[in-house]
């Protein structure tokens, strides 16, 4: 069986009236084949055929959000990631890099907008413009965790 389709399969079971939260003692669907971000960066996985994930290693602590902006439909884990606590708050954040919309990496929620210059701040604007009839909405959120003793990677819905 595909990991991709575990992973789908573990995070939509509460649709069918089970629960992921109890799922390898609340740890979430094991995930195999994945490189951890290092320190200060994002990294995006893919599962399935449809199904990504954003997710950022910050002081060493993992966060993860849907890879995809509900806004334009592009990768947020080719975003920047922010975590300067006095301009965007205790928890880290990830700037769409397409229309600069930004998300919570902790909960998912979207914020005030990144605002880039020259090229990039034109095809910001570009986009935000494009898609203004489809305001930012935001995404799921996820825990990662990694098991210290075994090295194994969990994932669950936040």
């Amino acid at each position: 069986m595909l990991i991709g389709a575990l992973l789908e399969r573990s995070l939509d079971d509460k649709k069918r009236g089970g629960s992921v939260q109890r799922i390898n003692g609340g740890r979430g669907q094991e995930i195999t084949g994945v490189t951890l971000p290092e320190k200060g960066k994002i990294r995006g996985w893919a599962f399935g055929e449809d199904r990504t994930i954003c997710s950022a290693n910050v002081d060493g602590k993992y966060y993860a959000v849907d890879g995809v902006c509900p806004r334009c439909g592009f990768d947020l884990y080719k975003g920047k990631l922010l975590d300067d606590k006095d301009v965007w708050g205790p928890e880290p954040v990830v700037a769409c890099p397409t229309c600069s919309t930004t998300y919570s990496l902790k909960t998912g929620k979207f914020g005030p907008e990144y605002k880039n210059t020259g090229l990039t701040g034109w095809v910001n604007t570009w986009a935000q413009t494009a898609t203004a009839y489809n305001a930012a909405k935001d995404v799921p959120a996820y825990v990662i965790t990694r098991d210290g003793e075994t090295g194994q990677v969990f994932c669950r819905e936040r």
